[in-house]
């Protein structure tokens, strides 16, 4: 039989994309599995769906910021107290650069997403600032020289086609937010799941034993 396997879709701008990540990368249940995360342009995937940000909709935009800090303390994910500065941010730079990465440097890819959402929603640094956004793919790859390289690959066709294909495949994959989960068990069969509240029923479904931790038994 083969191991169970998961694919996250990413865009850094959605603080519980950012907590299902830092689950998937973090917590023991997941080392057993194989994961993928894909980039891609969550404005897009919205717009493919006809759905709504959060934070445009009366009363719930209040909601979900109380909510992202509620989850995070259930599952001792750090997270900053305020969200970013002008939030939402548009993250089309980053979700370039990350799809850029995706062809260029794919075995980078996970440290990357993860210090972009550091650079999010831990601690705000304005990464996506030309110079800021130099900073970090420089610490990514390695060098300021082979970061140009990279963020003038990520303003060309190839990086754009390629984060335009990620989110139309998310959207074929079922997603209509982040985070989504797509989950295949060592049998073969394949679900998708939304947001980290429904991290429980993705470890059922993969068979995987659920933590016995406080967060984890308000999970469904």
């Amino acid at each position: 039989m083969s191991k169970p396997k998961i694919t996250l879709y990413v865009d850094v701008v959605s603080p519980f994309c950012y907590m299902g990540f830092y689950a998937l990368q973090n917590f023991p249940v997941f080392q057993q599995c194989d994961i993928t995360y894909v980039p891609i342009f969550l404005g897009g995937l919205m717009k493919a769906c006809n759905n709504v940000a959060p934070i445009s909709i009366k009363n719930k935009d209040k909601w979900i910021n109380i909510e992202r800090k509620r989850w995070s303390q259930l599952l001792n994910i750090p997270i900053s107290d305020n969200a970013p500065p002008g939030f939402p941010i548009n993250t089309i730079s980053i979700q370039r650069v990350l799809a850029s990465l995706s062809l260029t440097h794919p075995q980078s890819l996970p440290s990357a997403i993860s210090l972009f959402f550091q650079n999010f929603w831990v601690h705000y640094t304005e990464p996506t600032k030309p110079e800021n956004l130099l900073a970090l793919v420089s610490t990514i790859v390695g060098g300021e020289e082979e970061a140009k390289k990279v963020l003038e690959s990520s303003k060309g066709d190839e990086a754009k086609k390629k984060l335009a294909a990620n989110t139309e495949l998310s959207f074929k994959d079922g997603a209509f937010g982040l985070p989504w989960f797509v989950a295949t068990s060592s049998k073969g069969e394949t679900e998708g799941f939304w947001g980290v509240d429904h991290m429980g029923q993705l470890c059922d479904f993969l068979e995987l034993d659920r933590p016995k931790t406080r967060g984890w038994k308000a999970l469904l």
